[in-house]
């Protein structure tokens, strides 16, 4: 029997996912999802790599002694190494997946250092000529040592965030020298079609000479996209039109020369094909891992259209213009004609890289604005993704403690998911794709503020139509009172509700979690549309008025939308710092108590299922079975064996 929810441990919960009309594809959609999945989870060392430095050592190490039959797995620093090798699993190294902080392990160095002296010392992730000691010098200050590269991803304002970031993207660099390296490329390079400055390389000083070490084959992660690039090879003899395969040469092409031009070439003919029921994601894409916001996170997923479901996002991607035309900003800032603009609902087949376990539930690219604003874009809705959340969090407490009211729950209960599916669609589908930057505005002007600010703009522009007469009218909402449903949860979460993910003591990190607070809190300082109550002491959120509220989502949205739009960082800047940043720790230790209490993991990711080629006796593929019995524990270990390709 499918079971969405499977295993606990720590912070985090690992969901299922299921493949619902799978068994209705053709066999030729079927091999096609198979080749690339297999492109998809290849990428997965890779995504380790960007994070640390250390992380595939550490992993390759611990997995040695996790592995091994003559431990002992009974004594308690076993138990705490297990839960620290599944954290890394789950984010991908040794940081977490959302606020960036390194983990601390519950077993010791003494520990460690013994059982490591106890396995086969040919098991062990030792470069040649090293020794068992020169590799606990190496790794144990990483894992044991607070002080030793403590986050992943530093925005801390007034700090260089690239000497003070743990992550892979730079190697002996300053933020001052990665930002003049890059501007000086962008003055060298005016005319024709830019490309996305820095996406696939490693900035690294050496001798005093700044150089990109580019991700391709015969560069940097060669071993890992010579695999890609072989499944996407295969994937071309499955495809369902022939864009589809010059969309998958494109991408071998870039894969093979790192030239940012190929990977121009793949997004236009990529975001241009619409006709088939597969599509993916397989490359360097976000840049959230990047303190300066330009390397691109190796991320894959593989996706066929939920037929049904896509008939909520059409309607709205056909309507995009009167959206775009009737937005509150101002008149310089939009676009006269949106082009290409389409939405699917999706379900996803396979996540890899950056996408999993912990995977978004919206995708809108290509991130490049001019490609957006000439070619279009696409946006998806993952339909699977959120069936699966939806299911996990039926009946678990959670609104019931922080709603202020029976009818306030009672009306999110009513509409809250149509709400949270709609608000989806129009973020990705509308809000990434509207608007438009003044000629000669950077698109990094922004720097380390610009991810905020873009989700910010994408989240205004979602909830300023949730209250329109327009999606009722379009049938996307049931009658004008649903939006409000959206609106509360959204705030709470905003100002409440979302501190259960941070750690005491600690500043809010994530992008989407500063744009959340960032919205939110502007609007309980700057009116009094919102208000924090106080029963039995316990906090809530009460909306005094919806109406005004937004007219202040509206006002905010023009502001962030100009903000964009000229490039003013200075702005930008303090709009972030003064919002989305600080934490008030009194209310954050309440919530957390009440969070506490009702036994709940504040994260949720999803284990894969594993697809089966069925052969006949030729060896020739007659069909792909969808397998979801693999354990978490079970399918991180294949993957580090099957797919583990760098050292």
């Amino acid at each position: 029997m499918f079971s969405y929810s499977d295993e606990r441990f720590a912070d985090l919960q690992l969901l299922r996912y299921q493949l619902p009309g799978f068994e209705q594809l053709t066999l030729l959609q079927k091999r096609y999802v198979y080749a690339l999945s297999k492109a998809t989870l290849y990428g997965r060392d890779i995504t380790f790599d960007q994070f640390g430095k250390y992380n595939l050592c550490i992993r390759k190490m611990l997995e040695a002694v996790y592995t091994d039959p003559g431990i002992d797995r009974h004594t308690e620093d076993f138990k705490a190494l297990e839960i620290y090798l599944k954290r890394i699993w789950f984010s991908n190294g040794i940081y977490h997946h959302y606020d960036c902080g390194k983990f601390q392990p519950g077993f010791s160095e003494e520990y460690l250092r013994r059982v490591l002296a106890e396995i086969p010392v040919d098991n062990l992730p030792l470069r040649e000529g090293e020794t068992l000691d020169d590799l606990c010098q190496e790794l144990f200050p990483v894992i044991f040592d607070p002080a030793v590269l403590p986050k992943r991803v530093n925005k801390n304002d007034g700090e260089d965030l690239v000497m003070t970031s743990a992550c892979h993207f730079y190697q002996g660099v300053s933020q001052q020298e990665a930002e003049d390296f890059y501007q000086q490329q962008k003055f060298s390079c005016l005319d024709g079609e830019p490309p996305s400055y820095g996406l696939n390389s490693t900035l690294v000083k050496k001798d005093g000479r700044l150089y990109e070490d580019v991700w391709r084959i015969g560069g940097r992660y060669s071993k890992a996209i010579e695999q890609i690039v072989y499944w996407l090879e295969q994937a071309k003899s499955y495809a369902e039109n022939s864009r589809q395969v010059r969309i998958i040469e494109f991408l071998i092409d870039y894969y093979k020369t790192g030239d940012l031009q190929c990977f121009n070439a793949y997004c236009k003919e990529w975001v241009s094909e619409h006709e088939g029921r597969i599509d993916f994601v397989n490359g360097f894409i976000e840049v959230y891992a990047d303190p300066l916001g330009m390397k691109g996170s190796w991320e894959g997923i593989v996706e066929y259209k939920d037929l049904e479901a896509t008939k909520r996002t059409q309607t709205i991607s056909r309507n995009a213009q009167w959206f775009e035309d009737h937005s509150p900003v101002d008149s310089r800032f939009r676009k006269k004609q949106v082009k290409g603009v389409t939405a699917n609902a999706i379900c996803a087949a396979m996540l890899g890289g950056d996408e999993y376990p912990s995977t978004a539930i919206g995708i809108n690219l290509p991130n490049a604005d001019w490609i957006r604003a000439e070619y279009g874009s696409k946006s998806i809705t993952i339909s699977n993704i959120t069936d699966a959340y939806n299911k996990a969090a039926h009946g678990n407490g959670f609104k019931e403690e922080f709603v202020i009211d029976e009818s306030t729950l009672a009306m999110i209960n009513q509409y809250g998911d149509v709400c949270d599916d709609l608000h989806t669609d129009l973020h990705e589908c509308l809000g990434h794709g509207s608007g438009q930057l003044l000629p000669g505005t950077d698109p990094d002007a922004l720097k380390a503020y610009g991810n905020t600010i873009e989700e910010a703009r994408a989240d205004l522009f979602g909830l300023y139509y949730m209250a329109d007469d327009k999606l009722v009218e379009l049938g996307l909402l049931p009658d004008g009172e649903a939006y409000k449903a959206q609106y509360y949860s959204y705030m709470m979460n905003g100002l409440l509700t979302q501190l259960t993910r941070i750690q005491p003591g600690h500043q809010i990190e994530e992008a989407h979690m500063r744009n959340r607070a960032l919205i939110a809190r502007w609007c309980l300082e700057n009116g009094n549309t919102l208000s924090l109550v106080k029963r039995e002491g316990k906090t809530y959120l009460r909306i005094n008025d919806y109406v005004a509220l937004r007219l202040q989502i509206a006002t905010l949205l023009a502001e962030i939308q100009r903000i964009k739009s000229e490039g003013d960082y200075e702005t930008a800047r303090e709009l972030v710092e003064r919002y989305a940043v600080k934490v008030d720790p009194v209310i954050h230790e309440e919530i957390q108590e009440r969070y506490k209490r009702l036994n709940l993991a504040p994260y949720k990711g999803f284990i894969n299922p594993r697809l089966i080629p069925v052969k006949n006796e030729l060896g020739e593929i007659t069909d792909i079975q969808v397998d979801y019995t693999e354990g978490y524990t079970q399918q991180m270990l294949r993957y580090s064996t099957e797919y583990g390709t760098l050292i």
